[in-house]
């Protein structure tokens, strides 16, 4: 039989839950988050979204200063900063952006840039200057960046790293060797580090889409070709910024700490 003491604490806890809102409208408040190729595409939507869910933005680009810092004064809390990721002062200079913008480190890392070489080259001819070219932005990049991440992080709780990666890994389409490489690369690092961040409570997972509506992947895209990718995803359509950047949201709040180590298809059914 449970004494006085026990039913006052339970009637506290009670009282104490139904005073609060039902949801958190802004599970991210109060934490810093660094996007790379944030100006574009997936990126953009991602960074728009994670401010939509309180976070503050360090919105890096490779190019597109116009797109980036328009961006940048259209959310509350952001700052754009132009970094080559394949370069190691470019990617320290993220978190160290972070740092002076918002008084402190960063807990979140969503590493998205990259490229794709858009001719379409099969193995055979896939010139070396373009087999390294995807590799120092996708691979080596995210290398550069999950390194500085994993130093970095705010420990403790919030901690997360996001790589966006492609479904290319799994379906292994012909003619993207290069792309999809690179991509498998991440995946693999992204998953041994979720098991050396042990103890930190930083978690560290993929988001891998399929074909997804952005310049990217329009860029050097023939009809025919954009018509099959349409055809081959049970869902009938590509998919939009918009699918992508909700799940990715999720995996960086306090709700996704149990997923840790994963690849998350986001891609309609395509593989």
């Amino acid at each position: 039989m449970a004494d006085a003491g026990d039913v006052s604490a339970v009637a506290a806890a009670v009282a104490e839950a139904s005073a609060r809102p039902a949801g958190n409208a802004q599970p991210l408040a109060g934490r810093v988050a660094i996007v790379t190729g944030a100006s574009r595409g997936i990126g953009r939507a991602i960074a728009a979204h994670l401010s939509s869910l309180g976070a503050s933005l360090v919105l890096g680009y490779a190019s597109r200063a116009d797109e980036a810092d328009a961006l940048a004064a259209s959310l509350p809390r952001a700052v754009s900063v132009r970094a080559d990721v394949s370069d190691e002062a470019g990617a320290r200079s993220l978190f160290d952006a972070a740092e002076s913008a918002f008084g402190g480190g960063a807990h979140i890392l969503v590493a998205n840039a990259g490229v794709m070489d858009d001719t379409y080259p099969a193995v055979a001819d896939t010139t070396t200057e373009a087999f390294d070219r995807v590799l120092a932005v996708n691979l080596r990049g995210a290398f550069l960046c999950l390194r500085e991440a994993a130093n970095r992080l705010r420990r403790g709780g919030g901690g997360r790293i996001v790589a966006v990666t492609s479904s290319v890994v799994g379906s292994l389409p012909p003619r993207y060797a290069a792309y999809t490489a690179s991509k498998a690369a991440v995946e693999a690092m992204v998953r041994t580090m979720a098991k050396e961040l042990r103890g930190t409570r930083v978690t560290a997972n993929c988001v891998a889409p399929g074909a997804t509506a952005s310049d990217m992947f329009f860029k050097g895209k023939s009809e025919d070709m954009v018509r099959r990718a349409v055809e081959i995803c049970p869902m009938e359509r590509l998919g939009e910024p918009g699918d992508i950047a909700p799940v990715v949201g999720f995996l960086c709040t306090d709700a996704a700490e149990w997923v840790n180590g994963q690849v998350i298809r986001a891609n309609g059914g395509y593989v």
